[in-house]
């Protein structure tokens, strides 16, 4: 009797465990049959011309990116991502692959563009994310920290980031070992700490304060570290949507400290979005410039991207834009006048026109165009593209 309750007991703490390890194994297979496939693919070619060059740069280049997110398993989800830009029909005619050519930074690469894992289970800090890993990190409109998304080949981030909100309040802190840059030219070991606290509650919009304290390592002298307040808030009026947005910032670097300015004061009406503002990038006497060397810099000073590096004496940048939708075509116009901040240099102009089109929900596509007049900085430049996407 007493050897068959043993065996009894033994038999049912078996039952038992194998009954919990099923369920284990079946929330596991849940977590990856709930995930999502992760497909973007965009076919884009670009064209550059520069007075002075004789040749013109084209390149015609496939991205495709492949991925996997899970769903959450006891708070955790795991997500990867690969990333591969060819060149199609041999139209290659760019630098780098073809020295003596305009440059267009989309090279061949096939890389690991994403891998990380997120925890979102705490009931002690709810409204906590935790993320490990290589990720995509955008801060605000992109202009300090972005993933340069233009690009074939997007910028990403190594490392630790932690996500905090409650009620009106965000907060964002980051810890980067790697940047992993549009080109393997501007890969980097870093050390970076990034700061991002946000109230929505403001009024008419959102009061952001940051502090982006960056180190190249390896590198003396590389410390760059930026603090700044921005404001962007939006107002209805009885026959308009005024939009406004403020933002200043200091930068500290070995060389020097200087400034940052932005000021934009829009209006919509009818569906048509008309701004004027000015971005300020300052200068120290001629000896350094503001820069940000983590931004999506495509998407600010102009498309012709001409101004990439601040000049040492610094960027003016005053436009006005004109946007809106017709026919299902979004449509956008932006005039560009640039002048140094240091002195009185007539930097140049630049107009550049945009027309996008979603076909469905999944699929867009689009032209764009810059056209770069200079003065007293660089040459005239004109860049072309047209490009076809499909992202699910």
């Amino acid at each position: 009797m007493k050897h068959s309750a043993i065996a009894a007991g033994v038999i049912l703490s078996t039952l038992g465990f194998t009954g919990t390890a099923h369920a284990e194994d079946d929330a596991f297979i849940t977590a990856l049959k709930g995930g999502t496939p992760l497909v973007n693919m965009r076919l884009r070619y670009e064209e550059v011309d520069i007075d002075g060059v004789d040749d013109e740069g084209q390149a015609l280049t496939l991205r495709t990116r492949l991925g996997y997110q899970s769903a959450k398993l006891y708070g955790f989800d795991v997500m990867g991502e690969f990333e591969d830009t060819r060149i199609v029909g041999q139209v290659d005619n760019y630098a780098p692959e073809q020295p003596g050519y305009p440059v267009i930074a989309d090279p061949e690469v096939t890389e690991l563009n994403r891998a990380a894992i997120s925890y979102t289970g705490s009931d002690a800090l709810e409204g906590l994310v935790a993320t490990y890993g290589r990720q995509r990190i955008i801060y605000d409109n992109a202009r300090f920290v972005g993933n340069v998304g233009w690009r074939q080949d997007e910028q990403t981030f190594d490392g630790t980031k932690l996500d905090y909100g409650v009620g009106d309040f965000k907060l964002s802190a980051a810890y980067l070992t790697q940047v992993n840059g549009i080109t393997p030219g501007f890969d980097a070991n870093v050390t970076n700490n990034l700061f991002n606290a946000s109230w929505t509650g403001a009024p008419g919009g959102a009061l952001t304060a940051y502090a982006y304290l960056l180190e190249t390592d390896n590198v003396d002298d590389s410390d760059n570290d930026t603090y700044g307040l921005r404001y962007s808030g939006a107002f209805d009026l009885d026959a308009l949507k005024l939009l406004v947005t403020l933002e200043g910032a200091q930068q500290e670097v070995e060389a020097g400290d200087t400034e940052y300015y932005f000021a934009e004061l829009g209006a919509e009406v009818a569906g048509v979005t008309v701004k004027v503002a000015q971005e300020v990038l300052g200068s120290d006497d001629g000896t350094v410039a503001f820069q940000t060397p983590l931004a999506t810099k495509h998407a600010f000073n102009g498309w012709a991207d001409q101004f990439l590096v601040t000049p040492a004496d610094g960027l003016e940048d005053t436009f006005v834009s004109v946007g809106g939708k017709a026919g299902g075509f979004k449509l956008l116009a932006v005039f560009h006048d640039y002048k140094s901040n240091e002195g009185s240099t007539d930097y140049g102009t630049e107009t550049n026109l945009l027309v996008a089109r979603p076909i469905g929900k999944n699929y867009v596509v689009g032209l764009k165009y810059a056209d770069y007049s200079a003065d007293d900085f660089k040459s005239d430049t004109s860049k072309y593209w047209a490009w076809g996407e499909l992202k699910f």
